[in-house]
C-alpha cells in the first residue's frame, strides 16, 4: 500500500508518545456532529436511499450523483472500466490516482500542472486533483471544462478529484459533470471531518454512473454512513459556520507559518511547502507529539493540517519556532 496521513498507532510505536496532535490529513478537526441513528440503519440492508443522492445533489450542484464508499472507491474502480488507454495524470499529486491506473495495462504519464494543457490532445484520460492534494495548486473551470470536451469528443475522459473542493465552490465543476467525458469525484471526509464514514460521491453521465454502480456492486455504502450524511448534507447552518471557522483557521496558518520563514501554498484545510530537510522536519515535530504528513518523492515537503484547539496551535506554534532556531 502508498504511504498516506494518519497512521497514530505508527506514531506512537515510534515515538512512544499518548499526547499526539494529527496534523497529517487535511481533515477538518471539527467534524460534523454525527447524530444517534435510526434502528434500520444497522438493521437492514443499505439501498441506496434517493434522499441522500437529492441531498447530495443540491450540496454539490451536481446533475447526477451516485454514493461510493469514499472517493477511494471509486479511483480503484474507474481504470477497470476502460480498455488499456493513454493517461496522463496531474503531478504530483493524490498517488492513489497513478497506483489504480497503474494496475490495468494503462501507459502511463505524470505532468505538471503547467503540461496538462499539452497533454490532453494526446491523452484518452486525464487525471486532475483541484485544488490539488498536498500542493494547492487549482485549475479554473472553464479550462477545465475545455479540457473534457476535447476529450469527450473522441471518447476520452476527464477526471476531476475535487475531494478538497469545498472551502473553494467557485473552482468545481460538479454542474457540468452530465457532460461526456468529464467525471468528478466529492468527498465528505475532508470538509465535514468524516473521514470514518468511508462515503464519496461521483458525478458523471448516466451510463458512467450505470456502469460505475455495476462494478462496484450492491450496499456499496453501509446504511450508517448514509444516515450521518443526509443530516451533514441538509445542514446548511454547520456549513456556513464550519466555512467561516476554516477560513480563519487557514488564514492563522499561513500566518502562523510566514513568521517563521516558511512560504507554503495549499487550501483552508491544509498547508504545504518544499522543505529541504523534511525528513528532519518531520522527526522534529514528531518529538513534540505533532504528526505532519512527509512526502520524500515528488512533492519532496510537509503537509500539515489544522490544529483541534488553542492548545495545538500553541504547541505547534513553539514547535516551529524551536526550528527556526536550531
Amino acid at each position: 500500500m502508498l504511504e498516506h496521513g494518519g497512521k497514530l498507532r505508527e506514531a506512537a510505536r515510534l515515538y512512544g508518545r499518548d499526547d499526539w496532535i494529527d496534523l497529517s490529513t487535511g481533515i477538518n478537526p471539527h467534524g460534523y456532529p454525527a447524530p444517534a441513528l435510526p434502528a434500520d440503519a444497522w438493521h437492514r440492508l443499505p439501498e441506496p436511499d434517493p434522499e441522500l443522492v437529492a441531498a447530495a445533489c443540491a450540496y454539490y450542484g451536481a446533475p447526477a450523483l451516485l454514493p461510493v464508499a469514499g472517493t477511494q472507491a471509486a479511483i480503484q474502480a474507474l481504470p477497470r472500466l476502460r480498455a488499456p488507454s493513454r493517461v496522463t495524470i496531474s503531478a504530483p499529486s493524490y498517488a492513489e490516482h497513478a497506483h489504480a491506473w497503474g494496475k490495468y495495462g494503462h501507459v502511463l504519464r505524470l505532468a505538471a500542472y503547467t503540461e496538462l494543457d499539452a497533454a490532453v490532445d494526446s491523452s484518452e484520460v486525464v487525471v486532475v486533483v483541484n485544488p490539488n492534494n498536498p500542493t494547492g495548486e487549482t485549475i479554473a473551470p472553464e479550462r477545465l471544462l475545455d479540457w473534457a470536451a476535447r476529450l469527450g469528443a473522441r471518447g476520452g475522459w476527464l477526471v476531476v478529484d475535487e475531494a478538497f473542493g469545498d472551502t473553494d465552490p467557485a473552482l468545481s465543476v460538479a454542474a457540468n459533470a452530465g457532460q461526456a467525458g468529464l467525471i468528478v469525484l466529492r468527498s465528505v471526509g475532508k470538509f465535514f471531518g468524516l473521514a470514518g464514514l468511508r462515503l464519496g460521491f461521483v458525478g458523471a453521465d448516466a451510463a458512467m454512473l450505470h456502469a460505475l454502480a455495476d462494478l462496484l456492486g450492491p450496499w456499496a455504502v453501509s446504511g450508517p454512513a448514509q444516515a450521518v450524511a443526509l443530516q451533514a448534507l441538509r445542514d446548511h447552518d454547520w456549513q456556513r459556520t464550519t466555512y467561516v471557522r476554516l477560513e480563519a483557521g487557514g488564514k492563522r496558518m499561513r500566518e502562523l507559518l510566514a513568521a517563521q520563514d516558511i512560504r507554503a501554498a495549499g487550501t483552508p484545510l491544509f498547508h504545504w511547502w518544499p522543505e529541504t530537510r523534511p525528513e528532519a522536519f518531520h522527526a522534529h515535530m514528531a518529538s513534540r507529539g505533532i504528526w505532519c504528513r512527509l512526502f520524500r518523492e515528488a512533492a519532496r515537503g510537509i503537509r500539515i493540517g489544522l490544529p483541534p484547539n488553542e492548545a495545538g496551535w500553541q504547541r505547534l506554534e513553539s514547535a516551529l519556532q524551536e526550528w527556526n532556531n536550531r
